[in-house]
């Protein structure tokens, strides 16, 4: 018979969230498409935003950044996003994050978005970045369909 042990084998430590960096990045109109075969899709370019925390101080790099948000028919957000940071010591560094949200409400109820992200990067400066699994949960402040919105959110590394 399987057994639950008390602690999870072979680790010596609980699980905790250690605080990473902030961001702010503002959304382009939102493009929206509806009735896909998954539901209704959204569009959310992102032409600028800025994140700094743990050693970390980097804006939006070119224009290849947006979510490429689903809402499906029970109300679910689904976010995928893919985006490029620059440091300020010049690192570029790749960041791609999935998330989920309560959107039964439509966009201007404040949707909290929780998620997860990776990094990818070739600076050595900033490779720890490559070997960790982040967390995130962010919101929208403002009307961002009409490009008026604010992106606000915090990351926070799994350990």
């Amino acid at each position: 018979m399987l057994t639950f042990e008390e602690k999870l084998p072979g680790v010596d430590n609980d699980i905790s969230l250690v605080p990473l960096f902030r961001g702010v990045w503002r959304v382009a109109p939102y493009v929206i498409l509806p009735n896909t075969p998954a539901g209704t899709r959204v569009v959310i370019e992102i032409p600028e935003g800025r994140m700094e925390g743990r050693g970390i101080s980097a804006q939006t790099l070119g224009g290849a950044n947006a979510d490429w948000f689903v809402i499906g028919p029970d109300g679910t957000g689904t976010a995928d996003y893919r985006g490029t940071m620059q440091t300020a010591d010049g690192a570029a560094i790749y960041v791609h994050g999935h998330g989920r949200c309560d959107m039964a409400a439509g966009f201007a109820a404040g949707a909290v978005l929780r998620g997860h992200a990776h990094f990818e990067t070739g600076s050595d400066q900033y490779r720890w970045l490559n070997k960790i699994h982040a967390v995130f949960r962010g919101v929208v402040i403002g009307d961002g369909s009409s490009g008026d919105g604010i992106y606000y959110d915090e990351y926070f590394e799994v350990r």
